[in-house]
Formats: C-alpha cells, structure tokens, sequence
C-alpha cells in the first residue's frame, strides 16, 4: 500500500465523508469506517528567513530555527533591508555589495527592521531593546533569527 500525502498553504477545508478511518470488527478484523472526519486545519506554509550564520561569518536561508538560534541553513541569502552583521565591528552596518550572503562593503550602522540581532555574547538572536549605532546596548528575549 502507498499513502502520498500533500501539504497545502491556504484556508481550511472540511471533508464531507471519511472513507479513510478504520474500527477493530468482531474478531479483531479492521472495517473502514465512512464516518465524517471534520474540518481540517491549515497546513503552516514554510516562510524561512534570512539569518546570520557566526561560523561562515554570511547570511544563509533558515530553514528551521527558534529559540534564537537556526537549525537548518540553505542556500546563501541577503536580508531585505541590507542590514548584516558586520562580525570585526560586532556592530550591524549597510551593507552595498553583497556577496554569496557576505558583506564585501560596508556602509553606514543600522538595525535590522525586527529588531531581532544576533548577539556575539551568547550566540543567539535576540530582540533589541535599545539600538545605539548599529549595536545592541540591551538584549531582551530570544527572537527567530
């Protein structure tokens, strides 16, 4: 037997009859059921972002991350904004020519529009509650990189 599932973003949808559930019979012999299953709930679409990588000192795609840190890195990215995290300065820098998700010219400091900066501390993202220049005087919680 071959069971093929498809994950779909979008709206919920309810299934009308079931066809696909099974009850233990007399004997121990397994029924399909025909009953109704209920609604189904949204699949979350996959949105990855744009993250730090302190190791290869470049932006990669995360894949899978929290807790301030990503898991699973894909292929090298930009953040939208051009805001990377310039690692001699530990500072975050406008970054003008970007190469294979690594600065090779800075410009003037900013901060990420999220506010989530990666700190050289501890390694981790972290929402920023006070930007000065392009760093971060206080780190609050945890934030998806």
């Amino acid at each position: 037997m071959v069971l093929v599932l498809v994950a779909a973003c979008g709206s919920s949808t309810a299934a009308k009859k079931g066809g696909g559930g099974t009850t233990a019979g007399a004997g121990g012999a397994v029924k399909p059921t025909n009953a109704p299953i209920g609604p189904i709930r949204d699949v979350g679409c996959l949105k990855p972002s744009c993250a730090y990588h302190a190791g290869a000192n470049a932006y990669f795609t995360c894949l899978s991350g929290g807790a301030g840190a990503c898991f699973h890195f894909g292929s090298p990215c930009a953040p939208a904004d051009a805001c990377m995290f310039d690692t001699a300065a530990r500072t975050y820098k406008k970054c003008s020519k970007i190469v294979e998700g690594s600065c090779h010219q800075w410009g003037a400091a900013c901060a990420p529009a999220s506010a989530c900066m990666f700190s050289p501390q501890d390694g981790l993202h972290h929402k920023c509650d006070d930007v000065s220049g392009g760093t971060c005087k206080k780190y609050g919680a945890l934030c998806a990189p």
